[in-house]
């Protein structure tokens, strides 16, 4: 007689289970490294008075960004989880009901946001609206299309995940569409975290070859991607009616009547 497999349920809880726990393992930690490097990088050059990070305590990605007031949205939940370490202004909501005047903010980061959030769509378009025209939008996430991606997809199948269980990974393409219905223009992008999905710290200190050959080789099939877009301007409208009419052009005049005009002109007038 075959034995029954047991129910998910009835497996054991695997212990990076959720968000939070899983960023302090060592694959956690190991990719809050890079896009703390990378984010360093993308929004040193973004300028305006107002920079707002949603959610990812964690870290600070706006650390090299020179506005004067930065932000953290929070939900009150998780407040007394996470001292303010970085002295933000902090803001506690959701992200899908941001409480923001509309085209106020100038940056405006989402760290791992999207693929966490039960409406993703909800959330882009609060950002939307928040944002100031020519604002910039930072968006980082998990790879589908990656060795991670594919070990979470397998791995699901026996209850004990790879990526904590909760979240739902979102592909960069997938992104890039949601970003160009809401009058986005993709301004950078860049993929990252090439080493294989352990579990071990010094396992995957053995891997730091493959960050450069990854970044070579098959830059798209990493394990994490950030994307900055900027909203633009909607198209302008015309009212009114359109006149038809043409100026009439200009005549070109052939060598041989341009030479007779010239000769006519320079004649004296007769008294």
């Amino acid at each position: 007689m075959i034995p029954t497999p047991p129910s998910l349920s009835q497996l054991p809880t695997p212990p990076w289970s959720s968000w939070e726990k899983w960023l302090q393992s060592p694959p956690g930690k190991y990719i809050l490294n890079w896009e703390q490097g990378y984010f360093d990088q993308i929004v040193v050059d973004v300028f305006g008075f107002y920079a707002v990070q949603i959610g990812l305590p964690q870290m600070n990605t706006l650390a090299e960004n020179r506005m004067p007031l930065h932000a953290l949205l929070i939900e009150s939940s998780d407040r007394d989880k996470h001292p303010n370490q970085f002295n933000w202004h902090p803001i506690e909501a959701h992200s899908s009901a941001l409480p923001l005047a509309s085209e106020s903010i100038d940056l405006l980061v989402l760290p791992h946001v999207l693929e966490f959030a039960a409406d993703p769509h909800q959330v882009l378009r609060e950002a939307e609206r928040v944002l100031r025209p020519e604002g910039r939008l930072i968006i980082s996430g998990f790879n589908p299309a990656s060795l991670w991606g594919a070990r979470q997809y397998l791995s699901r199948l026996i209850g004990t995940p790879y990526l904590p269980r909760d979240g739902q990974f979102i592909s960069l393409f997938r992104i890039k569409d949601w970003l160009q219905l809401l009058n986005f223009s993709l301004d950078r992008g860049h993929f990252g975290c090439y080493k294989l999905p352990l579990t071990k710290e010094s396992s995957m200190a053995r891997m730091n070859f493959l960050e450069l050959a990854g970044n070579r080789w098959w830059p798209i099939f990493g394990a994490i991607f950030v994307v900055s877009a900027i909203k633009r301007h909607p198209g302008m409208r015309l009212i009114g009616q359109i006149q038809t009419k043409r100026i009439p052009a200009i005549p070109q005049l052939s060598p041989a009547t341009e030479s007779h005009q010239n000769l006519v002109d320079s004649k004296e007038p007769v008294n």
